[in-house]
C-alpha cells in the first residue's frame, strides 16, 4: 500500500527528459522533484498515468515505469497536487482513498507523493481482526515514541516538582535538528542521529545551568517557573518557524523499504525505531533500578531535603535528570519525523498533550509509569479510528480516558495516592 521514494541522489547517471518512463530526476538549487512508486499489495504497478498540477496553474503528465516508479522535475517551488488518473489503472486495481495528494516541493530536494493503491481481492480478504491488529502494532509504535519524551518528562516533574511545558519544544527540536543534519548537510543517518541526541542533552544541561538552578536558588515557586516554561516553549516554536519555515519535515535518506508479517506492514524504518525503543527505555530502567546514580534519583523523587541531607548533591542529580530527558525528548523526536507523517515548527503543541495525558495516566513523577501511560494512549490514538471514531477526535479520545481513569484513581495507575488534609 505504500509508495516508495526514487532516491536520485544515489544514482550517477544522465537524466533522460523528465517525466519519461525510466528517467530520472536529479534535483538541483534550481530545481525540484517530485517522486513515488504506485505499488499495491501484489506488486509495481506499471503504465498508470498521473498528473501534475503547478502553483503557476500548470499541468504536467508523467508515467509510471516498469518498476511502478515515476518522478518529475519542476522549474518553482511552490504546492503541487498529484492527480492519478485512475481509469489507467489495471483492472482489479483501485484508489485506497483519495486519489489526489498535495506535496510542497523545494529547490535541491526530492518529495515525496504518496497515493496508496489495493487490488479488489485484498479489500475483501481484510478483516476487522486485521485492521485492529495494524492499528494496534502502530499504536504500540506511538507508545514507544511517546514513552521516550514522557519518561524524561516525568523524571522532571519527579525531581523538581515541575510541569515543564517546553517539554515537547524539545521533541521537535529532535526531529528538525535530524532533518537539519540528515537531509540538508548530508551526514548519515546513524551519525546524524547521534549528534541529535547529543546535542539536546546539551541543551537539558545547558538549560539547567543558565536558567533553572540559579531561578530555584532565587526561591521561585513551581507557578512561576511553569509561566517561564510556557514563555520558552512559544520562543522555540517560533525559532522553529523561523529556521524551517511553516512546512512538515522528515528526516528521509533513501526509499523507505516496507516489511510485511501476516496482516500487519509497516516500514523497516519504523521496525527499526520501536527496537531503538526498547533497548533505550530498557537501558534507562534499568539505570534508575540497578545503578547508584538511579538510586541517588529516586531519593531525590521521593525527599529532595533527605537526599541532601544523606550526602547526596541534589543540583547534580536534577542536572543529569535535565540532561538525561532532553536527549530523550531529542531522540523522540528524531525518530518521530523519521518514521510518521513528519514534523513541523508547532507539532509540539499536539504532542505535549499526549505526554501529558500518559504522564498523567501513569502517574506523576512515576518513570514507569511514564512509559505504561504512553503505551495506552499510542493504543488509543490508533485503535479509535478502527473503532468508529471519527479520525479527528482521535486525540480527544485519549484525553476522556484519561479523564474517566482519574475519576476513579486520581493518583494514576502506577502512583502512590497522598493524604488530603
Amino acid at each position: 500500500m505504500l509508495l516508495a521514494l526514487l532516491s536520485p541522489l544515489l544514482l550517477l547517471a544522465t537524466a533522460p527528459p523528465a517525466g519519461a518512463v525510466g528517467s530520472l530526476c536529479l534535483p538541483s538549487p534550481t530545481a525540484a522533484c517530485i517522486a513515488g512508486t504506485v505499488r499495491s499489495d501484489v506488486g509495481v504497478v506499471p503504465n498508470v498515468k498521473l498528473t501534475v498540477a503547478g502553483p503557476d496553474g500548470t499541468d504536467q503528465e508523467v508515467v509510471t515505469g516498469d518498476d511502478g516508479k515515476w518522478n518529475l522535475s519542476v522549474p518553482q517551488e511552490g504546492a503541487y497536487k498529484v492527480t492519478l488518473q485512475e481509469d489507467t489503472l489495471p483492472s482489479g486495481v483501485a484508489v485506497s482513498g483519495s486519489n489526489e495528494v498535495t506535496v510542497q516541493a523545494k529547490f535541491a530536494t526530492t518529495a515525496p507523493a504518496l497515493i496508496p493503491v489495493r487490488t479488489s481481492a485484498y479489500v475483501s480478504s481484510t478483516s476487522k481482526f486485521d485492521e485492529l491488529l495494524q492499528s494496534s502494532v502502530s499504536g504500540l509504535r506511538l507508545g514507544l515514541l511517546l514513552a521516550l519524551a514522557s519518561i524524561g518528562l516525568s523524571l522532571i516533574y519527579g525531581t523538581t516538582g515541575l510541569s515543564n511545558f517546553a517539554h515537547a519544544e524539545q521533541v521537535t527540536l529532535g526531529g528538525i535538528l535530524g532533518y537539519l543534519l540528515v537531509n540538508e548537510h548530508g551526514l548519515n543517518l546513524w551519525v546524524g542521529g547521534l549528534l541529535v541526541v547529543l546535542i539536546c542533552g546539551f541543551t537539558g544541561w545547558f538549560q539547567d545551568r543558565i536558567m533553572w538552578q540559579p531561578l530555584r536558588r532565587r526561591g521561585l515557586g513551581l507557578t512561576q517557573l511553569m509561566i517561564v516554561t510556557i514563555g520558552l516553549s512559544l520562543a522555540l516554536q517560533y525559532t522553529f518557524q523561523y529556521t524551517v519555515g511553516a512546512r512538515t519535515v522528515r528526516v528521509l535518506q533513501d526509499n523507505p523499504s516496507v516489511r510485511t508479517i501476516g496482516p500487519i506492514t509497516l516500514t523497516n524504518q519504523s521496525f527499526a525505531a520501536m527496537g531503538i525503543s526498547i533497548v533505550v527505555i530498557a537501558a534507562v530502567g534499568f539505570a534508575l533500578l540497578r545503578t547508584r546514580i538511579g538510586r541517588a534519583t529516586r531519593a531525590v523523587s521521593d525527599n529532595p531535603a533527605l537526599a541532601a541531607a544523606s550526602g547526596i548533591d541534589v543540583d547534580k542529580v536534577i542536572r543529569l535528570v535535565w540532561t538525561v530527558a532532553m536527549a530523550l525528548a531529542g531522540l523522540s523526536g528524531l525518530l518521530y519525523a523519521l518514521v510518521t507523517n513528519g514534523i513541523k515548527w508547532d507539532s509540539g503543541m499536539q504532542i505535549l498533550l499526549l505526554l501529558f495525558a500518559a504522564v498523567t495516566l501513569g502517574g506523576l513523577g512515576t518513570a514507569f509509569g511514564a512509559l505504561v501511560g504512553s503505551l495506552i494512549i499510542g493504543l488509543v490514538v490508533e485503535l479509535s479510528p478502527v473503532l468508529g471514531m471519527p479520525g479527528d477526535f482521535k486525540y480527544a479520545t485519549a484525553l476522556l480516558i484519561l479523564i474517566l481513569l482519574l475519576l476513579v484513581r486520581p493518583q494514576g495507575l502506577l502512583g502512590r495516592p497522598e493524604r488530603v488534609g
